[in-house]
């Protein structure tokens, strides 16, 4: 704790959280609690959820608090009703040696009456979501202007979800002369703007970079086909038997749809979307809380704010579309110094967004192949055998250990073993004993590796010359089905009906079924390997034009092109998709399938 008392803390703080396992400070409270002591600056914060920013502040605002006024003089503003119960559950612990102080959390969905009465009774510190307290202060039943110090918690989860008109009332209610302190995972445009407007020369902490996940969570991904995507989420929780995770999804419909999915398959879960009225949602919380639930699959607007500790996994059934949202998810695992990891399950298209997210977190995400059948066998034996080898027996077990011994006298201990775990595990390998490979493709190959040639393939497709086919067609559909971009292709030859051409299909597992279900005018075409050499040198991806010659006028009849190309191709795209639906439609009724 001396690290602690270093700070500047008294002694009765140091001996509530003494009480409550702290031992040394994280690098946020190691930064703040001193700013915060000295109540003569502003803040900004930067640091990822999990990185003890609750007790940064917390602790500090205790210490400072006038415990003769009655008046509100601390006010702690959080975008979700969870979050602020629990800032001020922490608060309360945080204060045990100083009985004096009162803490209390006003938010939507409860009796605004029992909250009134309990404010009119005195209260130090008022932990708020907006909406309520602005409810509070339009009724005349709240009174901030005397706060001292304003502390906004997870200030851009607060914008994202449409605070903003009513953080400027609030912030417009309370003195000009107070201290304010804005804490933030990341920094979006709209959160530089609330502190441009209502803070002074604010000081800025950052822990980490800026939009930069935390050090303790990694990164992994599959790639999948899209119907592939549920399988896939299926085997990694089957491979992780001690998994304790929140799935995050798109829509609440996803969720629903995977809570059903898994609870048929026998995986203790729960949904939490916006759907869910207070009471239904708290009584998942208590139950995800309790660990009666492995997994919580969740969207991002009712996952926000929540504050749950020791998870293991934070997996992207659907990635999200912005930085931001990723960022807030995976902090949710790998917290209070604790490893973490963040899973993503991406489809065959998603490879790009990997890769931004990787460049704009400065992380590197490892690609996985997906657990096989034995992979998942193998994992949940050795996770049972692990447990029998480490449970301690119980006295009340000794009485009924002559019968047992009765029992498997005649079996010698190999057979037992197997008995015992064909028993446990019989259905499950039953389950994965023929399961397929999911895998769309191996490992990417390092950055500015070159291909080797044997990796060049030799495909035929059933439309020629005489349907109308060309190579620019070839390319239009390959540019439109392929699983991943920038794939080499070689030598082209179009026939009368069918046309054969070459390409690097490195990593890309059955080429052909990218194409299921795609036409070419109204023929549905079939793509087949080849058992045939490439006999034509790959093409060569042309060189960028560098600055110098672009400033130099070098290059505009080919740019030109290029952008003619890149407006074909976006049309190509939207031709194959119509025709996709189209003859999928037409195939339904019974309509023609093509050549």
């Amino acid at each position: 704790m001396e690290k602690f008392r270093a700070l500047g803390l008294s002694e009765d703080i140091l001996k509530g959280i003494e009480e409550l396992g702290f031992e040394t400070p994280t690098p946020i409270q190691e930064r703040v609690i001193p700013v915060v002591l000295s109540g003569c600056e502003d803040l900004v914060a930067l640091a990822q959820t999990g990185t003890g920013k609750t007790a940064a502040f917390g602790l500090p605002l205790l210490q400072s608090l006038d415990l003769d006024s009655k008046s509100i003089q601390a006010l702690i503003l959080s975008p979700t009703r969870e979050l602020c119960v629990q800032i001020c559950n922490d608060l309360i612990k945080y204060s045990k040696y100083l009985p004096q102080v009162k803490c209390t959390a006003v938010y939507g969905g409860t009796d605004i009456r029992k909250q009134i009465n309990t404010i009119e009774k005195g209260v130090h510190i008022l932990v708020a979501t907006p909406g309520r307290l602005c409810d509070l202060i339009r009724r005349e039943a709240v009174n901030i202007n005397q706060v001292r110090w304003v502390v906004l918690d997870e200030a851009d989860e607060m914008l994202n979800m449409g605070f903003q008109e009513d953080l400027n009332f609030i912030l417009e209610e309370t003195p000009k002369e107070r201290n304010t302190f804005l804490f933030s995972a990341t920094m979006p445009v709209e959160v530089e703007r609330i502190a441009k407007n209502y803070l002074k020369n604010p000081q800025e902490i950052t822990t980490g970079k800026r939009n930069q996940g935390a050090d303790t969570v990694s990164h992994i991904y599959y790639q999948v086909m899209a119907k592939d995507c549920y399988e896939t989420l299926r085997r990694v929780i089957d491979c992780e038997p001690d998994m304790y995770a929140i799935i995050f999804t798109r829509t609440k419909n996803d969720a629903r749809d995977i809570v059903k999915k898994l609870q048929k398959d026998g995986v203790d879960c729960d949904a939490l979307h916006g759907d869910l009225s207070q009471a239904q949602r708290d009584d998942v919380m208590s139950r995800f809380r309790a660990k009666l639930l492995k997994v919580l699959v969740a969207t991002d607007v009712a996952a926000r704010g929540l504050d749950v500790d020791n998870l293991t996994h934070v997996i992207n059934y659907n990635l999200p579309e912005d930085i931001e949202s990723y960022t807030h998810r995976s902090g949710r695992t790998g917290r209070a110094g604790k490893e973490g990891i963040s899973v993503s399950i991406i489809n065959a298209r998603e490879s790009g967004k990997i890769r931004r997210l990787e460049k704009m977190l400065r992380r590197p995400f490892t690609f996985c192949k997906v657990p096989s059948g034995e992979d998942v066998g193998r994992a949940q034996l050795h996770y049972y055998a692990d447990k029998v080898v480490t449970v301690e027996p119980k006295e009340d077990v000794d009485k009924y250990v002559g019968e047992l011994f009765a029992k498997f006298q005649e079996m010698d201990k190999e057979m037992l073993i197997r008995k015992v775990f064909a028993y446990e595990f019989g259905k499950l390998l039953k389950k994965y004993r023929n399961a397929k490979d999911l895998n769309i493709m191996d490992a990417p190959k390092p950055k500015g590796e070159q291909n080797d040639r044997s990796t060049y393939k030799v495909f035929s497709i059933n439309v020629g010359r005489n349907d109308g086919f060309s190579p620019r067609s070839l390319m239009e559909i390959i540019n439109y089905c392929a699983p991943r971009r920038g794939m080499d292709i070689g030598g082209i030859r179009v026939g009368n009906d069918e046309t054969k051409f070459e390409i690097d299909v490195d990593g890309v597992k059955n080429f052909p079924r990218f194409f299921n279900g795609i036409q070419f005018e109204d023929t549905l075409i079939k793509v087949k390997e080849l058992d045939e050499e490439p006999v034509s040198t790959p093409k060569v991806k042309k060189e960028r034009w560098s600055k110098e010659r672009r400033d130099r006028g070098e290059g505009k009849s080919e740019r030109k092109r290029g952008d003619k190309r890149s407006k074909r191709n976006n049309t190509a795209q939207n031709k194959y998709r119509r025709a996709n639906a189209e003859g999928a439609k037409r195939n339904s009724k019974g309509g023609k399938r093509g050549k």
